[in-house]
């Protein structure tokens, strides 16, 4: 089976704005999320739990966009309409970790803001740093096996085309170029999209209720205020993700879906939360958004 597969091309005229806007896209992502990165990692101040977890959200959206932009880009410019197997394999490995971990990184911040408001009291004994590194590693290792099993059951199976409609990859793309039966990876796939759905949206649900309840609870309007604006930047950040997962997962299932949404609502899900987790966390943020701040007042004097 040959080595290289083919997808739809750019049509020559919209070749230089799909480059711009590309180009432009990966840049802006590449710089809020190192910043976001760069502020929490150099400041002692922010090495706190909050943070910390927060710190893995940037970490995840690099992975995302990093796996699209630079293969896309560099199709764009080449606009061959070929693209290396390995290559594809690879990106659509990594854009499913992004997905995956984007999912559990956000469901391991908000247990962070449930004890912090329900127990403020506990949370320092509770969100100790040993703690905080068994959290980080039950995400990333739960990301790692999922996705590890999805890519196994896909690869052991024999491919006897090499057309596919999408201009970057994923799983469910890679299927359609593979003439076996694939019943089991078909399964499998239901099964951890229902289980990282049932767990993520369980473990939001059940601390957000809470979170209200003890806000609504709570005689000091300043703290209602402050734990209520940080419960809604988290819900405005996975209700997008959630939104734009959905319509994706269910436009595959569908046949008579347009390839044109389709494509658009992957690409959506890949470009529009690692652009806006930054600036929403940076700027919603208040000790994050002095220290980027500070940092730029500092090095404009400086030059």
């Amino acid at each position: 089976m040959d080595s290289v597969i083919q997808h739809e091309v750019i049509m020559v005229t919209s070749v230089f704005p799909a480059f711009l806007f590309a180009t432009l896209n990966y840049m802006i992502i590449l710089f809020c999320n190192l910043t976001l990165i760069l502020t929490i990692v150099l400041n002692k101040s922010l090495h706190q739990p909050m943070y910390l977890i927060l710190l893995n959200l940037p970490i995840n959206d690099l992975i995302g966009s990093s796996a699209l932009f630079p293969q896309l880009i560099k199709e764009i410019l080449r606009n061959s309409g070929i693209m290396q197997y390995s290559a594809c394999v690879a990106q659509a490995f990594f854009i499913h970790i992004y997905a995956a971990g984007t999912v559990f990184n956000l469901s391991a911040m908000a247990y962070d803001r449930y004890i912090a408001i329900c127990y403020p009291l506990q949370y320092s004994t509770v969100m100790t740093n040993a703690h905080i590194m068994r959290i980080i590693t039950i995400v990333w290792m739960s990301c790692l096996v999922l996705i590890a099993v999805l890519f196994f059951l896909l690869l052991r199976l024999p491919r006897c085309r090499s057309e596919m409609t999408h201009i970057y990859c994923d799983n469910p793309s890679l299927l359609t170029l593979v003439c076996a039966d694939t019943t089991i990876n078909n399964i499998y796939g239901i099964l951890i999209s229902a289980f990282s759905e049932l767990v993520a949206n369980g473990i939001v649900l059940y601390t957000y209720l809470r979170i209200l309840i003890a806000c609504f609870r709570s005689k000091r309007s300043d703290t209602k205020a402050k734990a209520l604006q940080t419960c809604a930047t988290h819900l405005i950040v996975f209700l997008l993700l959630e939104c734009l997962g959905l319509f994706t997962i269910i436009s595959y299932r569908l046949s008579n879906v347009s390839p044109h949404f389709r494509r658009f609502m992957g690409l959506s899900t890949l470009i529009f939360p690692p652009t806006l987790n930054p600036i929403i966390y940076g700027l919603k943020t208040k000790e994050i958004r002095e220290k980027v701040l500070n940092f730029l007042k500092n090095r404009m004097f400086s030059s």
